[in-house]
């Protein structure tokens, strides 16, 4: 019991954040990164403590440049960031790069720079009567940390629709309930009063299975038939075409810095732990790096297409891309995504 006490406790002070810093308009030979919160971000992460960006940018003749990294809060404050000219790269998820790509595509696109993250949504309950998404009853109550359009919706659409029938997609939308992870987490280890299943990540994943009574009951993998990305970099392409040198710099450190992850993990963690201030113990962050089905980081994007043809099936994208390609720039094409 003091053990599942002390996660609760955890999740609980995973959910206080101090307020970010505003993002400034650009300076010269500058490059502002937007990112949200937690271990998926590790890369940049890494590039930023090891200041990569700026190594690669004076090895291509900007000996100058600047990094300015911002962790926000939410995904359409990411996207506010980049689309009001505040921001040069965001990260954030892989639906949220295809909405504003469909939304730019026409007169001054958005597209991704690469993948950073692979990593896994879990439908996780404490209900001993849920052994599938089947089961939901109309009494049920699925808490994820936004609504429609994000990744988290749309897999329980995804999954809903093979399960039941594309036309009824939407059969358990309003069974969800807007929750932040953490409290999540909180809901299930308290007994799951107020929500019995949650739509999660890592590490809040990791959190909720050290309890016995919580079983996972659907993995996105499942849903989009493999390993999916769940976090993209992405840019404007008129910064792109103004700042070649520090666009690649940018992709250059970020590649650098994954290889720098996979090379030492313990090294990655302890940067995690200084930057993020996380409460996970150095060893809990190192168990899952080298869980290649909880965390892989990569520049080649996957399941891309899986997402983007549910999103024009269903109205939420107005153009289809006709490859993944369309959607990222050309620095990564030649990488087996799909």
């Amino acid at each position: 019991m003091k053990h599942l006490a002390r996660l609760a406790a955890l999740a609980v002070a995973l959910a206080a954040t101090i307020a970010p810093p505003l993002v400034r308009p650009a300076a010269a030979a500058e490059v502002r990164v937007v990112s949200g919160l937690g271990l998926c971000y590790l890369p940049m992460i890494v590039a930023a403590e090891n200041k990569l960006i700026e190594k690669h940018a004076a090895a291509l003749g900007v000996p100058d440049a600047k990094v300015v990294y911002t962790q926000l809060t939410s995904g359409p404050a990411i996207t506010d960031a980049l689309i009001s000219g505040n921001a040069d790269v965001a990260m954030a998820g892989t639906s949220v790069m295809l909405n504003l790509w469909d939304k730019t595509v026409k007169f001054a696109p958005v597209k991704g720079m690469m993948a950073i993250c692979d990593s896994p949504i879990y439908f996780n309950t404490i209900d001993p009567a849920i052994t599938s998404i089947k089961d939901f009853k109309p009494t049920d109550r699925i808490a994820m940390a936004a609504g429609k359009g994000t990744q988290h919706a749309l897999i329980l659409e995804m999954a809903t629709a093979q399960a039941f029938g594309f036309d009824q997609r939407n059969k358990f939308d309003t069974l969800a309930i807007t929750m932040s992870h953490p409290d999540g987490v909180a809901a299930l280890l308290s007994g799951g009063a107020v929500a019995r299943t949650h739509v999660t990540t890592v590490p809040f994943i990791q959190m909720e299975l050290a309890n016995p009574n919580v079983r996972t009951i659907l993995s996105s993998y499942d849903v989009t038939g493999g390993a999916n990305t769940l976090i993209t970099a992405y840019a404007n392409d008129k910064w792109r075409a103004a700042n070649p040198k520090l666009y690649a710099a940018t992709y250059a450190a970020l590649t650098e810095a994954m290889g720098l992850i996979a090379a030492d993990k313990t090294a990655a963690a302890q940067a995690f732990k200084r930057f993020d201030k996380s409460k996970l113990s150095e060893a809990e962050i190192v168990a899952i790096l080298n869980d290649p089905n909880m965390m892989s980081f990569s520049p080649t994007p996957r399941k891309v297409m899986v997402f983007a043809e549910y999103m024009h099936k269903t109205g939420l994208l107005k153009n289809m891309p006709t490859s993944w390609k369309d959607v990222f720039f050309s620095n990564v094409h030649d990488l087996p995504g799909d």
